[in-house]
């Protein structure tokens, strides 16, 4: 049943070469330490091809008619340690059971009768492999030699009705070396906060036969296709996250005490306080626009919070009208403004398309497990653009999709997937018109052209006192603050949990124009012992409502740390060659709701980090000089988030990281 099989082997390796290779494009990289050494076990199948010739099976038996091919199905097991210094190369070893056995092709015999010769011929490997991650993640490919010990060389032949023999194979090679290479992806199975990782890993490779002739005679010779699965095992070894502040004021050393005795672990606790406070700041805002129309679940009619124009609303509607501020009364909740400007989506694509009448666009619509429906949804839209603003139909063209191109929901999710697929419910709007598009990224952009707004920004980000109480998260139950003035006025903010807080030096200053404060952070830990610590700030509010600074921001894909090459280019090319020598930047990573909170956390501090690196390379290599920077992840924080996170463009829009450019004062 084998015997013809060899075609389907070969296109069944490379089906599976491509769906691992596939899943990198699912990959993601996440903001989580890895172990450096893996141990663990593998199991796989060896696809055993048998060539050469073979006659004589011992000095005791000679068949009388030669075998030339062959094939089987045979176990292989192994345990595996890796070592991984960095996301990209790192080295394997497996000591493995290896059973390269099978089945010669039935061959006639000279009495006119068919005659097998079937082997379980097996070895004790060991297999040292260079370990590459190229695109430094999941996926990873290997190549290594092969040193074999032989263990068994039974064989088995039949010639009906007339002979039934079984031996060992003489002239058996002991030992051989041979090579391999193959590749694989590691699938997590443990929770990102974890010490001890697990992953689950598909692999697939290719055993040569150069220098795997079994024995010293004849020419008998095998090559082996295998498919198989690892279970790893790593323990990770924490490093605490730097943080990069301005001004950092030492406290005063306090110990923490558990059941009565002093302990090693201890928080550390420190306040980054501006010098001066300014209550508001003009800003010039170049707003991502996504390229996204989210649709409610079960409906493929266009949402009414997406604003939409009559057709004499419509033919005077100009995408500059919202440029300038707009009325406080516009929507409610924070970044009412920025978030209006997003529900203009179709009529500032409408503007642009009757603006530019050569650009063309493609509207794919995603709903889960139904294309039609995400059709009917792209058709929607295209109707609106049509109808109300007058856009040729020849120039729109939609598609039906079950799944965006880029999705949420990510293949073995089980947490929070109702969110996840609120998010995957949706327009997406492509075009090869750079007028259309944001100034880099081209046809692959993620976004449209931004748009640009001008407004005044409430207590900016550098008029923050921020509290940081690093290990809090890890030895605190809760904890709070307690600021109090010269005059013995007292103030309480908290309880908090994680690693820090942040508290507006207006709020603090309470309408003075400056103050004094000491400041007490009390913390409850885990054992039930209280735990204080002290340190001091001064303020002084800054009027400056001339001075303007502007504002971009980088949206993420969900989960992701890293940014996309195009972006890195609007980093290098549009970003940073808008910062003068001596200014200051203020780096700011946010996350939405979705997730463990310490994970949104360290995911957003890797973004904004990620941005920074990026910034101080370009800014480096300009020449430029004197530039600070303030760099901060504020997870999921509510009270820090760009947007709230009830409507699912607010949770894609608080996935970003926001860089405010403050000129020298």
């Amino acid at each position: 049943m084998l015997q013809n099989h060899t075609p389907k082997l070969k296109s069944g390796f490379i089906c599976l070469l491509l769906m691992i290779a596939g899943f990198t494009a699912h990959a993601q990289k996440v903001a989580d330490p890895q172990p450096v050494w893996w141990f663990g076990q593998s199991v796989g199948m060896n696809f055993n091809q048998f060539r050469g010739t073979t006659q004589m099976l011992n000095r005791d038996i000679t068949v009388p008619t030669a075998f030339h091919q062959g094939r089987g199905i045979k176990p292989y097991i192994s345990l595996l340690t890796e070592y991984r210094p960095n996301k990209t190369w790192g080295g394997m070893l497996n000591i493995a059971y290896d059973n390269r056995g099978g089945k010669f092709n039935t061959v006639m015999a000279p009495c006119n009768c068919p005659a097998t010769l079937s082997t379980n011929v097996a070895y004790i490997a060991i297999e040292p492999s260079l370990r590459i991650a190229p695109f430094s993640n999941a996926f990873y490919i290997f190549a290594g030699p092969t040193l074999n010990f032989n263990i068994s060389r039974s064989f088995v032949y039949t010639q009906d009705k007339v002979a039934d023999l079984r031996g060992d194979w003489s002239d058996i090679r002991e030992t051989s070396i041979s090579g391999q290479a193959g590749l694989g992806i590691d699938i997590p199975l443990s929770g990102p906060q974890r010490d001890t990782k697990v992953t689950l890993s598909p692999f697939g490779s290719f055993q040569t036969d150069f220098g795997h002739e079994p024995r010293k005679v004849e020419s008998w010779s095998f090559y082996t296709i295998r498919a198989g699965v690892a279970l790893k095992f790593g323990t990770v070894k924490r490093k605490p996250i730097p943080i990069k502040t301005n001004t950092i004021y030492k406290t005063d050393t306090v110990y923490i005490t558990k059941d009565g005795v002093v302990t090693d672990k201890d928080v550390q606790f420190s306040v980054r306080a501006p010098k001066m406070v300014p209550s508001s700041r003009r800003v010039k805002e170049t707003f991502p626009l996504r390229k996204s129309v989210f649709f409610d679940m079960g409906s493929t009619e266009i949402p009414a919070r997406y604003i939409s124009l009559n057709q004499n609303e419509a033919a005077s509607f100009k995408e500059d009208q919202l440029q300038e501020s707009q009325p406080n009364n516009l929507s409610n909740g924070r970044a009412a403004r920025q978030l209006a400007v997003y529900h203009n989506i179709l009529n500032i694509l409408g503007d642009r398309l009757r603006a530019n009448p050569n650009s063309n666009i493609t509207l794919t619509g995603a709903s889960d497990n139904d294309p039609a429906q995400g059709k009917l949804m792209a058709e929607n839209v295209k109707k609106y653009l049509v109808n109300n603003f007058g856009i040729s139909p020849a120039r729109i063209f939609t598609e039906g999709r079950d799944k965006p191109e880029v999705p949420s929901e990510q293949p073995g999710g089980t947490k929070e997937l109702a969110l996840l697929r609120m998010g995957d419910r949706r327009v997406d709007i492509t075009s090869r018109s750079t007028e259309l598009l944001m100034q880099v990224g081209g046809a692959n952009s993620d976004f449209l052209r931004p748009v640009q707004i001008n407004a005044f920004q409430e207590d900016p980000l550098d008029s923050h006192v921020i509290f940081y109480n690093t290990g809090a998260n890890e030895l605190l139950s809760s904890w709070s603050i307690e600021a109090t003035d010269e005059q013995g006025t007292v103030q309480n903010y908290g309880p908090y949990t994680l690693d820090q807080a942040s508290v507006p030096g207006k709020m603090l200053l309470a309408g003075k124009t400056q103050g004094n404060y000491k400041i007490v952070m009390r913390g409850q830990t885990k054992a039930g012992s209280a735990i204080m610590k002290e340190s001091s700030v001064s303020l002084m509010k800054a009027e400056d409502s001339q001075q303007e600074g502007m504002r971009y921001s980088i949206l993420f894909d969900f989960d992701k740390s890293k940014t996309k090459d195009v972006y890195e280019q609007f980093l290098i090319n549009v970003v940073a060659p808008l910062i003068a020598d001596n200014a200051t930047v203020i780096i700011h990573g946010h996350t939405d709701i979705i997730g463990e909170e310490i994970y949104n956390l360290n995911l957003s501090k890797d973004r904004a980090n990620e941005t920074q690196r990026i910034l101080e390379r370009a800014l480096s290599n300009a020449g430029k000089r004197g530039v600070k920077f303030e760099t901060y992840g504020f997870g999921e924080d509510a009270g820090m988030s760009p947007f709230e996170n009830n409507l699912v463009e607010e949770r894609f829009y608080n996935r970003t990281v926001i860089i405010d450019i403050v000129p020298v004062k």
